[in-house]
């Protein structure tokens, strides 16, 4: 009856074992996870609703803490050793400029939070601000595979496009920012020599938005425009959600 029991709780405890260590790898997280991982297994001898509260609390705190490095990230706070080089595919898909949705005012809300949040600059001063800042021709770019087409008065001419490695700036502020460069492969007349992403990643990741910079002249004097960075969103986004996004940051 004795060996009979034993073997019992035996039975018992191998299954839940299994069981519980099926459930740690499908719910592990995919970054960072090495230290929550060891954490809940060491805890894989527990009750099922004590190891499942503590695996709860564990992914819990790695989100926590990985959207904080994202936002500090997205602030301009990063090492060097933490950027790595991106593809074009990063940036692909069909992207509309917010220039118009300033100029009509769809993105007042989004300067008036700034007013109300930052205090440095009238409602008027950040109008002008962003429209130095947004100003462009291009209306729309559209990013597919290694090619990026440039639509002008609803005309678009396609280009060709080659990694050219990135560029880590630090400005005055005391935030930084990093550039991925690329550069037009062959001669193709109506579309820039050189173009430069800047969405506030430093690794690779499904841009949400970008602002670019681009022109013929060479990468040095494109580092060196600080003041104009026309800045693109998705093309099925109208002028609320855009601002929403923007509030959001």
């Amino acid at each position: 009856m004795k060996k009979d029991l034993i073997k019992s709780i035996f039975v018992f405890f191998f299954i839940g074992t299994i069981l519980t260590g099926c459930q740690e790898k499908e719910d592990k997280p995919t970054k960072d996870s090495s230290a929550e991982s060891e954490s809940a297994t060491d805890h894989d001898h527990d009750h099922n609703h004590d190891h499942d509260h503590d695996h709860d609390h564990d992914h819990s705190h790695d989100h926590s803490h990985h959207d904080e490095k994202l936002q500090e990230i997205y602030s301009g706070i990063f090492e060097n050793d933490e950027i790595e080089d991106r593809a074009l595919s990063d940036w692909e898909g069909d992207w509309q400029s917010v220039y118009p949705y300033l100029l009509d005012g769809s993105l007042d809300e989004v300067l008036q939070k700034k007013v109300e949040t930052n205090k440095d600059k009238t409602f008027d001063e950040y109008k002008e601000y962003y429209t130095v800042g947004y100003e462009t021709e291009i209306e729309r770019i559209v990013i597919e595979d290694n090619t990026m087409t440039f639509y002008k008065n609803g005309e678009g001419t396609t280009g060709e496009y080659k990694y050219n490695g990135y560029e880590v700036l630090n400005y005055e502020s005391g935030n930084r920012g990093v550039r991925y460069l690329f550069d037009l492969v062959g001669a193709v007349s109506g579309v820039p020599k050189h173009v430069q992403f800047s969405d506030h990643s430093i690794y690779p990741t499904e841009a949400g938005h970008y602002h670019i910079y681009f022109g013929d002249e060479k990468h040095d004097e494109l580092l060196d425009q600080l003041d104009n960075w026309p800045t693109y969103y998705p093309s099925n986004f109208s002028g609320k959600e855009i601002a929403e996004e923007m509030n959001a940051h």
